[in-house]
């Protein structure tokens, strides 16, 4: 899958292979093969270049349009119970 969405993102930013594949603590070279599609990209770096350019991973996966990233995730509070006889 070719993740034409990283290349604009990192191209309109002014970014480089280098600088994101540093980021990714992977080489240029992987990084560039991420971006044209000759290698799977791993779930912790979509999450990590999400992070980074402030959007969601669907954006970057092409499955949404919207750029936006989606809202924090909210913990769930659970309620001490006492011991009921």
């Amino acid at each position: 899958m070719i993740l034409i969405r990283l290349r604009d993102l990192r191209e309109d930013a002014d970014y480089t292979q280098e600088y994101l594949a540093h980021l990714l603590n992977v080489t240029q070279r992987t990084y560039s093969r991420y971006e044209n599609g000759e290698r799977a990209i791993p779930l912790s770096s979509l999450c990590t270049l999400a992070d980074f350019y402030q959007t969601s991973v669907d954006y970057l996966l092409n499955r949404t349009d919207c750029k936006n990233p989606y809202p924090p995730v909210k913990k769930h509070c659970t309620k001490k119970q006492g011991n009921h006889h």
